[in-house]
């Protein structure tokens, strides 16, 4: 039935009304808060908590839910009717305040026993601790005395005792402990710690039953629940003023904070009996949203991500905050209306080792710290790592997922917190040469070189000798071009550089450029050979070898690395070759510059003819024999083609006058060869109209040369 408490309410008949079950809704409406303000929580890292502690009054038991199993952890007996429960900062012991029992029974979180029970506090309606763990805050409703007594948790006694107005239904420490804020009634009382004496009493909206009270993280703000008006009420703790409030529903309960106090979660109920969850935007103070679940009591995480709530069916609901969805509903071993998170101690992580690795994962991590026992995850940029092993509680291993390179922040989760643990590099996996093509080049360089392998995207630079290539270019992950730098001869090692490291990529031999002719002189000789010939070019430093053709040079000098001279050997025919110089690098390439010209060996015309510049002085119309020697019988097929011919000439100047003609033979004779004297004679039959003219005689023979001789008639 709905409560119907009075405003100021005496003692004795707000007891009474409690125990006539009116105090369902009452209940309901305290239920959390004393778990909800504990200072402890807000100092929690990140991440779901573990442990709901619960009281179930009907069955008279404690009850510890484990919120990552779903499932109850422990139930532990305890006294008369118990209501509000509270957990101490360090998570050691938990006191529950037995309503119709009189007294409080103090529970060993770790044994989940009773381990002392308190007498003499009467209906203790709410409990709490202090930041320091040192004192307990415990609420009592006497016959007659209202107030709050402050527990020693060293010695569990009783030290000081604060009066009070009216009833307390609820109690909220301020995180530094130096003020106590309490549910009077329907006021927020304002005690100080330091002296445990009231120092201000603040109205809410509604002056007779305040069912949950939190603080704002700020402290600027106190928010109320008030019972009978199914309100939220808004104190400003530095003016000491009402400073608004919002209608929820027909009753307001229990009431929680996000960590950064933007919205309140109050558990509302219609006037039918109907439960439900409703979200408060603390800003505008308007309602943002409704869940409909049978709710009784309802918890924050510190991390604001999930809120759990008992429901009268005995199940806990544990709620999405980001999107209001159930995330799931299990049996919670009780039908709660006071509930506390327990804290949980936060891992502390002091070191990393290695702090970086390759992109491709693999790397085993140390990670070492405090209160790492329990560790169910470690990720790297959000990404879970594998392998996750709890080595001590100062020590976890985890292995690197794999990453795309950078920098990326690791996380590590235990005990349900996850806390940051540190920075780690992603690093291109160190480059791997398998490949060199070609391995050599020249000196000079210049050569494109290809190196294969893997992990090469990204390279930097590549190294021959010590000297950086020039034009590198990534093809892809497997394939680098680069130009060879010059180097002196020799072999030199080559480097290829990522962002992953240095590596080796072979051995390139350099060697000097293969020579090169580029001017021949003289370009021709005898066919006897023994002419001395100076070549002029490139690289003949180390040249092995001169060949004319196919024969080698009788002898050469290389006089420096752009001259040489050499003998040029006898040759059996007339006709040009090439002459080429072999180093260790090569032999020269073949181009027309490199042309020598064998030929006959020429001794000038015979007597009576003289050579040029002389003229000779002959009778127009006679004939002339036309005498040489080659150096021996060279056949009779010497001429070239047209050849003998004449040319008239001006007798002045030289210059020739028309277009050169066949020379006649006298007789119809031909060119003859005489064994005796080794000479060749061509009898030339002049025509007596050249009478006054002046004539050049041309022999031209098959081996490109010709032969002239001036004439006047």
């Amino acid at each position: 039935m709905p409560l119907t408490t009075e405003s100021r309410l005496a003692p004795t008949g707000y007891l009474r009304r409690l125990r006539r079950g009116a105090a369902a809704v009452l209940a309901t409406a305290v239920l959390g808060t004393v778990g909800a303000v504990l200072p402890a929580a807000s100092a929690h890292a990140v991440g779901p908590a573990q442990l709901v502690y619960m009281t179930d009054a009907f069955a008279k038991t404690f009850v510890a839910y484990d919120l990552s199993s779903g499932s109850v952890a422990g139930t532990v007996p305890v006294g008369e009717r118990p209501g509000p429960v509270a957990v101490s900062p360090d998570g050691s012991q938990v006191w529950v305040g037995n309503q119709f029992g009189n007294s409080i029974s103090v529970i060993d979180s770790a044994t989940l026993t009773v381990t002392a029970t308190l007498t003499g506090g009467q209906y203790p309606s709410g409990i709490a601790f202090s930041p320091d763990g040192a004192h307990v805050y415990v609420a009592e409703n006497r016959a007659g005395h209202a107030g709050i007594d402050v527990f020693d948790t060293a010695t569990r006694t009783v030290s000081a005792s604060i009066p009070t107005a009216y009833s307390v239904s609820a109690l909220a420490p301020t995180p530094d402990g130096s003020r106590l804020y309490a549910a009077v009634s329907g006021d927020v009382a304002v005690i100080s710690t330091a002296t445990n004496t009231v120092t201000a009493s603040i109205p809410t909206a509604d002056r007779r039953a305040i069912g949950g009270l939190e603080i704002s993280p700020d402290g600027a703000k106190v928010f109320a629940t008030n019972v009978n008006t199914g309100t939220l009420s808004v104190v400003d703790t530095v003016t000491g003023t009402l400073a608004g409030s919002v209608q929820i529903n027909r009753f307001a309960g229990s009431l929680a904070l996000s960590p950064d106090g933007a919205r309140a979660y109050v558990v509302a109920t219609d006037s039918g009996g109907t439960g439900s969850l409703a979200t408060v935007d603390t800003a505008t103070l308007t309602v943002s949203g409704v869940l409909a679940v049978p709710a009784m009591s309802v918890l924050a995480d510190p991390d604001g991500s999930r809120l759990y709530v008992t429901t009268s069916n005995r199940d806990m609901v544990v709620v999405d905050t980001a999107t209001s969805a159930v995330v799931s509903t299990t049996p919670a071993g009780a039908r709660a209306s006071y509930t506390v998170l327990a804290p949980t101690k936060a891992p502390t992580v002091t070191g990393l080792t290695p702090d970086h690795g390759t992109t491709g994962g693999g790397t085993t991590v140390t990670v070492t710290g405090t209160d790492l026992t329990g560790t169910t995850a470690v990720t790297f940029g959000g990404v879970p790592a594998s392998n996750v092993t709890v080595v001590d509680d100062h020590t976890v291993t985890a292995t690197a997922p794999a990453h795309a390179a950078g920098s990326v922040d690791l996380t590590l989760t235990t005990g349900g917190r996850t806390v940051p643990a540190g920075t780690y590099t992603y690093q291109r996996p160190a480059p791997v040469v398998t490949g060199l093509t070609p391995d050599h080049g020249s000196t000079a360089g210049g050569t494109t070189v290809t190196l294969t392998g893997t992990g090469l995207t990204g390279t930097t630079a590549v190294t021959f000798g010590g000297v950086p290539a020039t034009a590198v270019t990534v093809v892809d992950d497997h394939t680098v071009t680069a130009t060879a730098p010059a180097h002196a001869a020799g072999t030199a090692g080559v480097t290829l550089t990522t962002a992953g490291g240095t590596a080796p990529a072979g051995t390139y031999t350099y060697q000097r450029p293969a020579p090169a002719v580029t001017a021949v002189t003289p370009a021709q000789g005898p066919l006897a050979g023994g002419t001395t010939v100076t070549l002029t070019g490139t690289d003949f430093t180390g040249a092995t070898a001169v060949t004319f053709g196919s024969t080698p040079a009788t002898a050469f000098t290389v006089e420096n690395d752009g001259r040489i001279t050499a003998t040029a050997p006898a040759a059996t025919a007339v006709g040009t070759v090439d002459i080429t110089v072999t180093t260790p690098a090569g032999t020269s390439t073949v181009t027309a510059a490199d042309s020598y010209a064998y030929a006959y060996d020429f001794g000038g015309f015979q007597g009576p003819v003289t050579n040029p510049p002389a003229v000779n002085q002959a009778h127009a119309g006679r004939a002339v024999p036309m005498k040489f020697s080659l150096g021996g019988d060279r056949g009779l097929g010497i001429l070239a083609a047209g050849q003998p011919s004449v040319q008239q000439t001006d007798c002045t100047t030289g210059a020739p006058i028309g277009t050169p003609a066949p020379a006649a033979s006298a007789g119809g004779s031909s060119l003859q060869y005489d064994p005796a004297t080794a000479t060749y004679t061509y009898v030339w039959k002049t025509d007596k109209a050249w009478t006054g003219t002046c004539r050049t005689f041309t022999l031209g023979l098959n081996d490109g040369t010709t032969h002239t001789a001036r004439f006047r008639f």
